[in-house]
């Protein structure tokens, strides 16, 4: 898969000092951390923690990949188009997303505001759908500006992969942020209420809103302080005013009289523009269904303690982090296909082992880390394809990275609605708790508020486990 002709010459190689290319992987820490809490707690806290049914959490985040995917396509045709004297047109698309990210994000994970016990869910669901539809649009404008700099800041394949491998170990760092603190406050409520407080127990419930609420405001507000070393070190440079072609350049996709850099549009007729753009829709949707749904098979088909659901994501991304700093040689050893392809054997051999092993128990953390090494390999490696696809052609580069991500985020919205859809269980009973009520459990299925009260039988859990996803059982 080459990138496409054009008449844009390579020109001078640029390089980047150290300084310059952390300042720039730490660009999209603030949307790393929200989507470590987006993908793998937003069902768990829509559902278990606010007890709103299956189909109901479904469908926010199907929202929120929608309205994701719609933006992202839009963002990225206007940020090639727009101009910024002061900052660049990148960076001010950034500034403009993370201020709607900072704005929009803590709402998501907080008890409706106004909603009582009477409220129905179609209303609760209903309240939290903007301020989903501003944290995608904010989140789809970071992510293409800042993906789109990859090819305007270098020009060598090496130093494109190694700002790409830069930007996911930060990735990682981000989601080692999200499960570490998210461990941290379960263990402090736990310390703080002691086993004698029947409110607080192994298993989520609604005595944990203030967990999640607390977790989104320490990611907002650290990401805010990234987002700001980013703006502050990475310098946009200028585009060059490009006068014509050269008489004796070829470029089939342009008309000669035409302009001489890729449009959108010519975009649109290169096979290789749609074979990339299957490869990272594939690829994001092993990453993002396995992050969305390894706390739910934790809490319910492992029936693991609540505090697993932020241990074994972090050993999962802990393994990523120190695979990614591999991607540079094994890159320039093996290429770019033989190294995906190892990242998919890496994924085969985890589903292998939680396919067949009959009880996990401590290996689920060995099959972590093979999950997390193999989603990083294919991830850098993807991401490393599409800028070898852009390649010189840096003026239209947000809208590949947009046409990119509308494709993975539908994908995914509609990949987890299917699952929830087709994997129903009655959903908990509503928490009868207004947002300033003092936390209890609540009563639903499996959930006992008298410490005396006995447990479920173990043929309902395995039942429960087997047949339902993201159902408290």
């Amino acid at each position: 898969m080459s990138p496409p002709s054009g008449d844009a010459g390579p020109g001078p190689p640029r390089t980047l000092s150290l300084a310059a290319r952390l300042s720039f992987a730490v660009g999209h820490f603030l949307n790393d951390l929200c989507a470590g809490m987006w993908f793998t707690y937003l069902l768990l806290f829509l559902h278990s923690v606010r007890g709103y049914s299956s189909r109901g959490a479904g469908l926010l985040l199907l929202l929120g990949q929608v309205a994701d995917g719609l933006c992202t396509p839009l963002v990225g045709y206007e940020a090639d188009r727009a101009s910024c004297a002061r900052c660049g047109p990148r960076k001010a698309w950034h500034l403009a997303g993370t201020v709607c990210v900072l704005l929009s994000f803590p709402f998501i994970f907080s008890p409706c505001l106004g909603c009582g016990e009477a409220t129905p869910e179609w209303a609760a669901l209903l309240y939290y759908g903007p301020f989903i539809v501003v944290f995608q649009f904010g989140w789809a404008a970071t992510q293409i500006a800042h993906l789109s700099l990859i090819p305007e800041l270098v020009t060598s394949d090496h130093e494109k992969v190694e700002l790409t491998a830069l930007r996911y170990a930060f990735t990682v760092v981000a989601n080692i942020t999200v499960y570490g603190a998210a461990w941290l406050l379960l263990h402090l409520q736990g310390s703080a209420h002691g086993k004698q407080d029947i409110s607080v127990g192994d298993q989520l419930g609604v005595q944990d809103v203030p967990v999640f609420r607390n977790l989104a405001l320490l990611v907002v507000g650290v990401g805010a302080i990234f987002s700001l070393l980013f703006h502050l070190g990475t310098k946009e440079g200028h585009r060059p005013q490009h006068r014509g072609i050269e008489p004796n350049e070829h470029t089939p996709l342009v008309a000669p009289a035409a302009q001489p850099l890729l449009l959108w549009k010519h975009w649109l007729r290169e096979p290789a523009f749609y074979q990339v753009g299957m490869l990272y829709m594939t690829t994001r949707l092993i990453v993002n269904l396995s992050q969305t749904y390894i706390a739910m098979y934790l809490t319910y088909s492992l029936s693991l303690p609540k505090k697993f659901i932020a241990t074994i994501p972090l050993v999962m991304y802990l393994s990523g982090f120190f695979s990614s700093f591999l991607m540079k040689p094994v890159n320039r050893r093996i290429g770019r296909n033989m190294t995906y392809f190892t990242g998919l054997l890496v994924i085969l051999a985890f589903a292998a082992w939680v396919a067949l092993a009959d009880n996990l128990g401590v290996a689920v953390y060995g099959a972590a880390v093979l999950l997390g090494a193999g989603c990083a390999t294919i991830l850098v490696t993807s991401l490393a394809m599409t800028a070898d696809l852009i390649g010189p052609h840096t003026h239209s580069g947000a809208f590949v990275y947009g046409a990119m991500s509308f494709s993975d985020k539908v994908a995914n919205g509609l990949a987890v609605m299917a699952v929830q859809s087709l994997h129903p269980c009655p959903g908990p009973a509503r928490p009868a708790l207004t947002s300033g009520s003092p936390a209890r459990r609540y009563e639903g299925p499996g959930r006992h508020p008298d410490p005396l009260d006995p447990q479920p039988a173990q043929g309902q859990r395995a039942r429960c486990a087997g047949g339902c996803t993201g159902q408290a059982c």
